[in-house]
C-alpha cells in the first residue's frame, strides 16, 4: 500500500464528509493560483498544515518530509528566473562571464519566491485532499460534480494499477538484488532496463486479465464501488466559509497593493 493511501485511511478526518473536504481544498487551491500572494500562501499552508497534522493524526516529521519532496524541483525551476544571462548588469546581483554578466534583479527573485510559496501552499491543499480522502471518496464527489463516468473509470482503474506495478516491481526488484544485479551502476543500468521491458509485458497481461474479470462479472460499462457517505455538519460548513471569506478579503487586499 502507499503511504498517501494508508495515512488517508487511518486520517482522523476520514469520516468528514468527503464534499466539504473537496471543497476546502479546491477553491483554497484556486484563490492560492489567483492571488500568487505570500501573506494568502502563508496562510493556506498553515492551515492546511495544521489540518492535516494536527486534526489528521499525521506525523509532523513525515508531513515536513513530504513537503520538502517538490521544494528542491521548485527551487531548481526557478533559477531560470533569478539567473540570466546578459551583457547589463542587474541589480541583485552580477558575476563577469567573458564579456557577459551572470546576473539575476531583485524583481525576478520577489517573482521566483512568490512562485515557490504559491505552489507550496498548492501541494499543501492537495496533501490536506489526499491524506484525508481516500480514492474512491474522491471519485465520488467528482461523479457528483457531473464529471464524465469514462474519465472516472480511467481515474479508478489506473489508481487500482499503481498498486499492481509496484508491488511487481518490488518483486524483481527483490530478485534483482539477490541476484547481484544492482552490485555497480552499469548492472543497476541494465538490470533497470530489463525490469522495464518484463514489467510492460506483465502489465499487459494484467490488464487483459482484468478485463476478463470484468466481463465475467458482468461488466456493462460501469464499475461500482461501496460508497460511504458521512453527512456533513453545520459547524464545519460555517468554518469553511470563513475561512474563504477571509482570503477572499486578502485577495481583495492582494489586488489594491496592501496585501503581499
Amino acid at each position: 500500500m502507499l503511504a498517501i493511501d494508508k495515512f488517508c485511511y487511518t486520517s482522523k478526518l476520514r469520516y468528514v464528509n468527503a464534499s466539504e473536504k473537496f471543497a476546502l481544498s479546491i477553491v483554497t487551491l484556486l484563490i492560492c493560483i489567483a492571488a500568487q500572494s505570500f501573506v494568502i500562501s502563508a496562510a493556506v499552508m498553515a492551515v492546511m498544515g495544521v489540518l492535516t497534522v494536527r486534526k489528521g493524526g499525521l506525523p509532523f516529521a513525515r508531513y515536513r518530509k513530504m513537503m520538502f519532496w517538490p521544494l528542491g524541483f521548485l527551487i531548481l525551476s526557478t533559477l531560470a528566473i533569478v539567473v540570466n544571462l546578459s551583457r547589463t548588469p542587474l541589480d541583485l546581483f552580477a558575476f563577469p562571464v567573458g564579456g557577459w554578466y551572470l546576473t539575476g534583479s531583485a524583481a525576478g527573485a520577489l517573482r521566483a519566491g512568490r512562485l515557490i510559496v504559491t505552489a507550496l501552499s498548492g501541494v499543501s491543499c492537495l496533501y490536506f485532499l489526499s491524506l484525508s480522502t481516500p480514492m474512491t471518496d474522491i471519485l465520488t464527489v467528482l461523479g457528483r460534480c457531473r464529471c464524465p463516468k469514462l474519465i472516472i473509470e480511467l481515474m479508478l482503474l489506473i489508481y487500482r494499477f499503481i498498486f499492481v506495478l509496484l508491488d511487481i516491481a518490488s518483486a524483481m526488484t527483490t530478485a534483482q538484488n539477490a541476484r547481484l544485479g544492482n552490485k555497480d551502476f552499469r548492472t543497476a543500468y541494465h538490470s533497470f532496463g530489463q525490469m522495464a521491458s518484463a514489467l510492460l509485458v506483465r502489465a499487459l497481461k494484467k490488464s487483459n486479465a482484468l478485463y476478463d474479470a470484468m466481463e465475467a462479472r458482468c461488466y456493462d460499462g460501469t464499475i461500482r464501488v461501496l460508497k460511504e457517505d458521512y453527512p456533513p455538519k453545520p459547524g464545519e460548513i460555517a468554518a469553511i466559509v470563513v475561512f474563504e471569506l477571509i482570503l477572499l478579503i486578502l485577495f481583495a487586499g492582494r489586488l489594491t497593493g496592501w496585501v503581499m
